[in-house]
């Protein structure tokens, strides 16, 4: 993923966005020789503390086998996209797509052991479904211990991530604000993906009113999020740690 100096995002503002309930993204593996990637889309539990991302898959998804075979994988969560035409950006008239992206880059660990299982389970099941704590999965009892065998838990160990947040921040406020007038258009109207249009504004405001230390606005401050143990982000073109922008 092309990351220009204007569509970094730095960890304090992935780690709020990923809060507000990104929970679901691509995972991607390398394919065998002469085969192209292995890609699922699934639900992931971000655990920052320990700079590591639990999920479970069916056993026989075949992406198991090629994690097995090369354990380095990537999980990507994209959101808030949307196409913006030439003509409202002004000169020269260049169409492009927003989005907000971060890339997770891990070392992947199949579990095999019903032990370990039934933890990364009920983790998830603390997660995704908290009203009912009292279901949880326990080795050897109940219905849902029985299905433990048809499946593998992944442990992706984080190596490095990447965001990108790519709202036009290069141009300047009223280029910004006119480009916002007309996301709200697509999102009020009625016609496909008008969801993502108003998540796009959101993103566009937010990352302006970031550049620009402008009051806080509806879309909330970035920034305010706790710190973790993960790997710091790396610029590639450089493979060396870097400061936030």
């Amino acid at each position: 993923m092309l990351i220009r100096s204007w569509d970094r995002g730095d960890e304090a503002e992935w780690r709020a966005w990923l809060a507000e309930g990104r929970d679901f993204g691509l995972l991607a593996a390398n394919g065998g020789r002469g085969e192209g990637p292995v890609l699922v889309p699934t639900h992931f539990l971000l655990d920052a503390d320990r700079g590591e991302i639990l999920l479970h898959l069916a056993a026989p998804n075949p992406l198991l086998a090629a994690v097995r075979a090369d354990p380095k994988v990537t999980l990507a969560v994209t959101d808030g996209y949307a196409f913006a035409p030439g003509h409202w950006r002004g000169a020269p008239g260049t169409p492009t797509s927003y989005y907000a992206s971060v890339h997770f880059h891990c070392t992947a660990e199949v579990v095999e052991s019903a032990a370990g299982k039934a933890e990364i389970l009920n983790r998830q099941l603390a997660h995704f479904q908290p009203e009912t704590p009292e279901v949880r999965v326990v080795p050897g009892e109940g219905e849902l211990a029985r299905q433990l065998p048809g499946l593998r838990g992944l442990r992706l160990t984080v190596d490095e991530v990447r965001a990108k947040f790519k709202y036009d921040d290069k141009k300047p406020a009223e280029a910004q604000y006119a480009i916002a007038d007309r996301l709200a258009e697509r999102a009020d109207g009625r016609g496909r993906g008008r969801d993502q249009y108003a998540a796009a504004r959101a993103q566009l405001l937010r990352r302006h009113r970031r550049r620009t230390d402008g009051p806080r606005g509806a879309a909330g401050p970035v920034g305010d999020a706790p710190r973790a143990d993960l790997p710091r982000t790396v610029d590639r073109r450089t493979e060396r740690p870097r400061a936030a922008d």
